[in-house]
Order: C-alpha cells, then structure tokens, then sequence
C-alpha cells in the first residue's frame, strides 16, 4: 500500500515539474521573442540617451527689413543624468570651472527628471568647451551643446519693445503644461519675446547619442534638425527709433531729469513706428543669465528701468486732457467756438489759477486750447459736469487698455463720483470737476493712450488698436499671416465740424501757442500739438507734448512725457521736435549697425545643434 501511494506521489512530483520547466521555457520564450525588442531598448537605455536640441529662436526686422534681434551660435554646458548619482566632487569641479555657486547646481540638479540634459549655463566661451574637451575623464557625463543665443544687436534701444528671453522657471512650466516645454528651455519672458514666444520658438530637434559607463558622449548614432522659429517683422523704424532715444536722453541729460517715454504712431492704422521708455536695460544680460550684480543694479534703480513707461506708466494728463474737455463741451452746446469768455487769472467760482498766474482776459475756444488757459476750461468743466466729463472720456478710449500687443498694459483712469466713492468713501465737489477738466486730480493715462486720443483728432475720430507686429513669416521668408489696422470704434455723435475747430486751434499751439518757443515760425512742417504740465505731489510736475503731422495729411502722431520734468513746453515739446525732425527725414539719419555683417549672420544663424562629439 506504501508503495503504491509513494509510486503516486513521484508520479505528480513528476508532472508538476514538468509542467514548471514548460512554464519557465514559455516564459522564457514569451521574453525573447516577443518582448525582446522592448527588453533591448531598457538594455541600450544605459547607453543611449535622446538629446533634445534647441531651435533657434525667429529674427525680428524692423519696418525696413533691418534686423533688429537675431541669433548668434553659442555653447551651453550641460551634464547627461546617469544611472548613478552625479557625485559632490563632478558638482565642486563644475562650480569652479563655470564660477557658478554649488547651490545653483545642485538645485538644477534637484528639479530635474527624466533623460532631458540638465542644462547649467549657457552662452559659455571656448576656453570652456575645450577644458571639457580635453579632460573628458574629469568631467563625466558632461556635455557641451551648440546652441543659439539671442543677441539684442541695438542692446538697451527698443528693449522694452523687443523684451528678452531666460530659462524656463517653475511657474512657467506649470502655466504651459500643454505646449511642450521642458526644464532648460529658452522661453519669451518680455515685451515681444513674450507676446509672441510660440511663434519664435520653434520645433526642437534632437540626437541620439551614445555614450560610456561614465557618461561620455561616444558616437552620434540618430539625429533630428531642429526648425527654426518664425520670423517677426515689425512696424518700427529702426533709424527712427534710435532718433527717438537719442533725443530723450539728450534732453535727460539736459535737465537733469531721469525717466521718460515717447510713442510714434501712424494715426491712420494704428501702427507703432518707435516706442521708448527710459531708463532702459540691456536684455543680453537676461539671454545670457543675468548675475546678481547686474539684477541689483536694475531692481534697485528707483526709476525702475524694468518699466516700461509708455504703456504702463500712468500720469495724470495734465492740459492734454482739454482735448476731451474742449470736444464735449462743444458738442455738448456748453459753448460755441465764437464766445469768448473773460479770463482774470482766477476762476470767478473756486480760486483756482492759470500757470504762472497769467491772464488773458477775453478770449475765445481756440486762443483757450491755443493757450492751455487753465481758466477758461475751468468753466467748460463746470458747465458739462463730472458725468458728462467721464462719458467722453471713455468714448476717446481712456479708463482702458489700449490692446497694443505688449504685456502688462496700464488701463488708466477716468475719473468719476462712483470710483472716489468706492476707494475713499467720501462724496464728489466741484472743485474736482473743475481739476478734472485740466485733467489734474484722479484722472490718469498712458503715454500710448494720449498718442491714442491725438491720433483720433487726427484722423477724424477713429481708434485704432496699437500693433508691432506687420506679419509673421515662415523660416523660408513665406507668409504666414500679416496683421491688419483694426479699428476699434469712432467718436460716434461728435460733429466733424468740431473735430475740424480742435484740429485748427491744435495747429496754433505750435505757431502762437504754448509750443511756439520751440517750433517758432520756421518749422518746415505744418505741426498741431498740445502741451501739458501735470502736477505731482511727490515731486516736480510731469511735462507732456503730443503732436501729429503734416496738419494737412496726418502720418505721424508723437506723445511724449518726461517724468518730474516740469513744464511739458520746456521739457517734452523739445524731443517731440526732435522726434518729428527724424520723421521727415530732417536731420541726418543716424547709422544703422553693419547691415551686410547682420543680414551674413542670420543667413547663417540656422546652426546646426547639438553635443560636441569626436567622431
């Protein structure tokens, strides 16, 4: 009986082992031929790495074709993640050799995941690359990627508009989760560079390399070019844009003020021919990675030169503001153009004064605007109201952004019993109404939008949205869309024959006006302008200039502020004359850098990416 059941129990042993050893070789089999090729790529993982490579980002060409930012090829150090730690001594090495703080390393290092290069510091020079080069053994793992670097040819000109470029941080990543971006991507942070990164950015490449047990790149095996961005052209003029610096930091200069803007439109389309705020930065710091002295020097200017003044920089509008005053009163019937009021020097009602504390006496709508007779638009104040004040206001335009294709626009402010209500919770007087109609008081505006308001009265009545960008081509110089003037509404109900009168007495403030000083008689040009002094509490009075020409045919509209530059006759109208002397082509223009040295660079600029491999 033993024996039989010991003979049964061999007999399943038998089978159960044979049925495992069909399992194992199935399996096994199962591994090899099915699962081979998946098995062999996780093996070649240890020593194949997909590289990806940054594409050079679009050129921007100004109004002419003039490049204006370009690529110029650079070299970024980078290390490859391995299997095993990257060990404290690579880390010190690398500190010294690329004078980077240890912490900044270890911290690129920390927020890295994945096969992606660790990317360290960029734009490195070839003492750099040949080090690693030469002394691969003590620097494992450690590549050299050629890669474009943005180079603002004009530096700090135009930086506000062009803006700048830097490596991706968190917040950033996390905003653009969908659109493919990676730790140690160059990304728009600024100005145009910002506005219109996917389009600048292009499509990265990439290479598969191979590489040893310590990290060393050993032999390309794959490659994939990476595709240029877009190209950006815009609507300034370069030659002009340097004449519109030059001329406000001359007159800085000249008066020992130290921040200013200026805006020059085409008031027929809308379209931004120069565009300037001063103090001004170089954005090749930032493309290159800004160092700590440099980022204080800018953070602690206390004109703060990260602003950009002409589309952020909110003033109360000072005399500029009469224009508005002036078209609702006369549209409103709360004066006709003939009437002539008695101007004392002081408001009859509120003892409220001209600048200066001139007089004088009888005069008429345009001697008032001509004149920027303070007394005069007291009254036209009184008789329209704050609500009607605030309506024109708005249909100007004013109490919102203008939508220029720039970030972080200023929207302004009109003011009204409903915003002192809400913010100081105190009722409305008149004698804010009568500050209100030389817009002084809680009134505030843009530079871009006074060039908005002057552009209206230029044209006819019509507001156009401010543009930089014409069009946007294709890397092979195809079209791939080309923006139009958009108009975004009308001085709807105001009577043509108005805008006809405020454009005559505008004409007179340069031939008899409160910029006849400066212009005199002998200006070549027919100009009309305003100026403006806005008083500031925390310091001296803002000085305002906003002109348009020819008067006959209207192609270029100015506005300029000079922050605590006093009065905007002494201080503005001088650039705006400047300005419009560049404009027509008045004065020499000034040099352009080496067009044919440019145009060879970003012929060329399409660099072949990629790790530095002896092949």
């Amino acid at each position: 009986m033993g024996s039989k059941e010991t003979a049964g129990r061999l007999k399943a042993l038998s089978i159960i082992s044979v049925v495992i050893i069909l399992i194992l070789i199935a399996r096994l089999g199962y591994l090899q031929i099915y699962q081979g090729d998946f098995y062999k790529r996780q093996a070649e993982g240890n020593r194949i790495r997909i590289i990806p490579t940054m594409a050079p980002r679009g050129t921007m060409y100004d109004c002419h074709g003039n490049p204006v930012v370009i690529n110029e090829p650079g070299f970024t150090v980078a290390i490859l993640p391995l299997s095993k730690k990257i060990s404290p001594q690579l880390i010190d090495k690398l500190s010294v050799l690329l004078k980077m703080d240890k912490k900044d390393i270890e911290a690129k290092i920390e927020k890295h995941s994945g096969f992606d290069p660790i990317r360290l510091k960029t734009d490195v020079g070839p003492e750099i690359w040949t080090i690693i080069e030469e002394q691969k053994e003590k620097y494992p793992g450690v590549v050299v990627e050629a890669q474009p670097v943005r180079d603002y040819i004009y530096k700090n000109i135009a930086a506000h508009a062009f803006g700048y470029v830097g490596e991706i941080n968190d917040r950033e990543l996390k905003l653009h989760k969908d659109q493919n971006y990676k730790l140690g991507d160059i990304i728009g942070k600024f100005g145009l560079e910002k506005v219109y990164d996917q389009y600048l950015r292009g499509v990265p490449g990439g290479e598969q390399v191979e590489v040893d047990a310590s990290g060393k790149p050993v032999e390309i095996l794959g490659k994939k070019d990476p595709v240029p961005g877009k190209d950006l052209h815009l609507t300034i003029d370069m030659p002009l844009q340097l004449a519109v610096e030059k001329a406000i930091d001359d007159q800085l200069k000249k008066i020992g003020a130290h921040a200013a803007a200026a805006v020059v439109m085409n008031p027929k389309t809308g379209a931004i021919l120069a565009i300037s705020s001063r103090p001004s930065f170089d954005p090749n710091k930032f493309a290159r990675g800004i160092s700590v002295k440099d980022w204080n020097a800018i953070n602690n200017n206390e004109y703060h030169p990260m602003d950009n003044k002409a589309i952020t920089g909110e003033y109360p509008p000072g005399s500029v503001f009469k224009i508005v005053t002036g078209t609702a009163a006369l549209n409103e019937h709360k004066v006709t153009p003939d009437e002539k009021l008695f101007d004392s020097g002081v408001y009859w009602l509120v003892p409220k004064h001209n600048a200066g504390g001139e007089a004088l006496g009888w005069i008429d709508f345009s001697q008032a605007l001509a004149h920027s007779d303070n007394v005069y638009f007291y009254e036209m104040g009184h008789r329209l109201g704050i609500d009607t004040l605030g309506r024109y206001a708005k249909m100007f335009g004013l109490g919102q952004k203008t939508g220029i294709d720039l970030p972080y626009e200023s929207s302004g402010l009109v003011a009204s019993k409903e915003y002192k209500m809400k913010v100081y919770h105190q009722p409305w007087y008149l004698s804010e109404t009568l500050d209100a109609a030389i817009g002084q008081g809680f009134d505030l505006v843009t530079p871009i939008q006074a060039a908005m308001v002057m552009s209206e009265i230029a044209n006819g009545g019509t507001r156009y949205k401010p543009y930089l960008v014409d069009r946007i081509t294709n890397p092979d110089g195809s079209l791939y869309k080309k923006f139009n003037p958009v108009a975004l509404s009308h001085l709807d109900g105001v009577d043509p024959a108005i805008i006809k009168l405020i454009q005559k007495s505008l004409l007179e403030v340069t031939r008899i006006g409160t910029a006849a000083s400066i212009f005199g008689g002998s200006f070549p040009i027919n100009i009309a302008g305003k100026t403006g002094t806005a008083e500031n509490p925390h310091g001296a009075d803002h000085g305002w200039f906003v002109a348009y020409g020819p008067f006959e045919d209207p192609q270029i509209v100015v506005s300029v502020i000079v922050v605590n530059g006093g009065y905007g006759s002494q201080s503005a109208v001088p650039i705006g004359k400047q300005i419009l002397e560049a404009a027509f082509h008045l004065t020499p223009e000034p040099p352009l850098i080496d067009l044919q040295k440019l145009n060879a660079i970003v012929d060329n600029n399409k660099i072949k990416s990629g790790v530095q491999v002896k092949q």
